[in-house]
């Protein structure tokens, strides 16, 4: 008898904790976003956000994930993580795959999942009931009006991801982790002449690339190196073949889509332009392959930068 009443209270407190907790409240991309209750039913796109969410073991509270298979090939770990998820569209999702899904929540971003004027904004999505969290370093797809990438992209998202859910306490785990790592970087490249590093997403007229307000602006930084196109006042887009060779790059971040392979044509491809191959990284052949989710916000920042530091200042990270 006297368990039993003491179980029955600690459900009641624990109920009470619980419902103490909601609503709560988070401020993204010039919005406040109030949620009475964590979602059940949320759908998220890319693989990088998806990332964010099964680090905060948010896999039950999740009804899909879109935006994965379209384009990549997911590693062994994120399939386990994803485990009986359904993918409920291989690119972009529609308004009816949301609607279809059930959906009480989605997390994407401009150009990761959604594009201005679309048919899936966080405008159509509120007037179905559908909350939407646009993931932060997006916002400067419409707002240029932000601020130079840095880390806190990754961990804004991270906690308020662990807000929404009722996860704080395992979100600031996890950033306080992160930013522990990454000071550690820091640290050990500390009075090192920044390495001058391009990277290459892809594109042969024109290339895709990173600007002031793209995530790999602020690894590359992280990692003692600066973005040869860190003054743009872009995020992801194009420039001119041109403009990067007459900053001649020492070092190069090729994107690989194809998990080990995919580098080797855009490494070539500079190998054999005009100017491009005149340039100290690619005469020198100083690369590194990075995975779409190592370069765009997720968890897999923190490895990415680790990996970069060595690259750029070898020296500085001695084998073992």
């Amino acid at each position: 008898m006297k368990i039993s009443a003491l179980l029955t209270g600690l459900a009641a407190a624990l109920a009470a904790t619980s419902a103490y907790a909601f609503p709560v409240s988070v401020e993204n991309c010039g919005r406040t976003l109030t949620f009475d209750k964590a979602p059940t039913r949320a759908v998220v796109h890319d693989l990088n956000m998806s990332e964010m969410a099964f680090a905060l073991g948010l896999q039950p509270n999740m009804a899909g994930v879109t935006g994965v298979s379209g384009w990549y090939k997911t590693t062994p770990a994120f399939d386990a993580a994803k485990g009986s998820i359904p993918e409920l569209a291989p690119k972009y999702p529609t308004m009816e795959t949301l609607l279809a899904a059930q959906a009480d929540f989605f997390f994407a971003g401009w150009y990761y999942g959604m594009k201005p004027g679309g048919e899936v904004t966080p405008d159509t999505l509120s007037a179905k009931g559908i909350p939407t969290y646009v993931l932060t370093e997006s916002c400067a797809q419409v707002d240029k009006a932000r601020p130079r990438a840095s880390m806190d992209l990754l961990y804004t998202d991270e906690l308020a991801l662990g807000t929404i859910f009722g996860k704080d306490a395992k979100a600031k785990e996890l950033v306080d982790g992160w930013e522990a790592r990454i000071s550690k970087v820091k640290e050990a490249v500390k009075g090192e002449a920044p390495v001058s590093v391009f990277l290459y997403d892809s594109g042969e007229d024109k290339p895709f690339t990173a600007g002031k307000f793209a995530m790999p602006t602020a690894l590359i930084e992280a990692a003692g190196g600066t973005n040869i196109l860190g003054d743009l006042d872009m995020s992801w887009g194009t420039t001119s073949w041109e403009d990067v060779a007459v900053k001649n790059p020492q070092f190069l971040i090729l994107l690989d889509y194809q998990d080990g392979a995919g580098y080797r044509k855009l490494l070539d491809f500079l190998k054999a332009h005009p100017a491009m191959k005149e340039t100290d990284a690619v005469k020198n052949e100083r690369f590194l392959p990075l995975r779409y989710e190592q370069i765009t916000p997720g968890p897999a920042n923190i490895d990415a930068v680790e990996a970069l530091a060595k690259a750029l200042h070898p020296a500085r990270f001695p084998a073992k």
